[in-house]
């Protein structure tokens, strides 16, 4: 079961008018939109802050990140990742705000200060070029990033529930 002292931070990040970079962003609103959430977690529009970032990550106890995530898999896959894997991820440029969150996770680390749980749910990019929309592959799996996100929280304890009446559409 949830502590109320834990504090738990689900991070949206990405660039909403940089295409499918902006999935991160779109899996947050629509896991607040579509999931009733208990008010300990702190649910953030990362966006592009980087190294801003660095204070509310050595924070928190719990670190969620929702981003578009290079593999080289087939756009619109989706992927789960925990603490061990992220710096093989990150190492994937994606976008400026990347290289911003791998310092800020890396200088966490160094500092000690690194939340003890970590994990990374988002899908594979089609296109990262200016545009406020994502492509038809992303858009099509952001309700699968935002219900894995829930059950990772619900796997640390998190009552999580989804709205039965809810419909982005």
């Amino acid at each position: 079961m949830s502590s109320p002292t834990r504090r738990t931070v689900v991070l949206g990040l990405g660039n909403p008018i940089m295409g499918d970079d902006g999935l991160g962003l779109a899996a947050l609103a629509r896991l607040k939109e579509g999931w009733e959430l208990p008010p300990s977690l702190e649910l953030v529009d990362g966006g592009t802050w980087g190294m801003n970032l660095l204070p509310m990550i050595e924070d928190a106890d719990e670190l969620l990140l929702l981003d578009a995530i290079r593999s080289g898999a087939a756009p619109g896959t989706v992927h789960e990742m925990s603490r061990g894997e992220l710096p093989r991820y990150l190492a994937h440029k994606l976008s400026p705000h990347q290289i911003d969150l791998k310092e800020v996770l890396a200088l966490a680390e160094l500092r000690g200060t690194l939340p003890p749980v970590v994990a990374a749910v988002g899908a594979e990019p089609d296109r990262v070029e200016m545009s406020a929309i994502l492509t038809p592959e992303l858009e099509a799996v952001v309700d699968a990033v935002a219900e894995k996100a829930a059950h990772r929280l619900e796997a640390w304890g998190h009552h999580v529930k989804k709205r039965p009446a809810y419909s982005h559409a």
